[in-house]
């Protein structure tokens, strides 16, 4: 093998930055989940200082994680700041299951729609890699959206804003864009596409991808391109002609 190619990797290895802590981050990501849910815990925490001592442990392991992307005093008050915000991340998801329920007729109930479907898995990995991404916090959000990309089949950009009460069912092949932005009460079939069409780079902080307003039902396999805006009234109309 030439040397000049070996020296060239040898010399991009030494300029590479830090390699993200994958495998830790994902699992950091599911053992918070597991805190919230207790549906999803492999134990039970029986008292409130097992409670307090787990977060306490997960704050610090995130603020390590962090390091890998932002200084040490950075990583420390961006993970503080996540640990704050777990009541109301804990709030929306509940939201979202309860949506799932309402809205799909095989849903037995809260607990399984937690435990086992993967659209709620999709969108609480969403919504903790969202939070980061508010944050700024740079590549670890993306890594987290394609945890859950592997893990479900649903592919969400970390930018993407959706709102409350969001119902994904099946999940399978939905892909939602970084500038996309989903009402309230929202439920999206699998095979959808939030996209964009082709853009020049500069373009790239405008908005670029659909909204998708309150109370809307999105149909299987439907795509929607461009910064539209599409309604109740108007999703339905697609459906129809699609």
């Amino acid at each position: 093998m030439h040397a000049a190619f070996i020296q060239s990797l040898a010399a991009a290895h030494r300029q590479a930055t830090a390699p993200l802590p994958g495998q830790a981050l994902c699992l950091l990501a599911d053992q918070l989940l597991q805190v919230l849910f207790p549906e999803r815990a492999t134990r039970p925490l029986n008292s409130t200082d097992a409670v307090e001592a787990v977060l306490y442990q997960l704050q610090t392991d995130l603020a390590d994680l962090l390091r890998s992307v932002l200084s040490t005093a950075e990583a420390e008050q961006i993970a503080q700041t996540c640990m704050q915000g777990l009541p109301q991340l804990r709030d929306l998801l509940l939201g979202d299951a309860e949506a799932i329920v309402a809205a799909d007729p095989a849903a037995k109930g809260s607990e399984e729609v937690i435990s086992t479907y993967p659209g709620f898995y999709a969108i609480a990995l969403h919504r903790f890699a969202h939070a980061l991404y508010q944050l700024q916090v740079p590549r670890v959000p993306r890594l987290l959206s394609e945890y859950a990309h592997t893990r479900t089949g649903v592919d969400i950009h970390p930018g993407a804003r959706i709102g409350p009460s969001f119902c994904i069912d099946h999940g399978t092949g939905i892909v939602i864009g970084e500038t996309a932005v989903i009402g309230a009460y929202v439920k999206i079939f699998q095979g959808v596409t939030l996209g964009a069409l082709s853009v020049a780079k500069h373009m790239a902080n405008i908005k670029r991808h659909p909204t998708i307003e309150d109370h809307t039902v999105v149909y299987a396999g439907l795509p929607f391109w461009a910064a539209a805006r599409w309604s109740a009234a108007t999703a339905s109309l697609a459906a129809t002609c699609g």
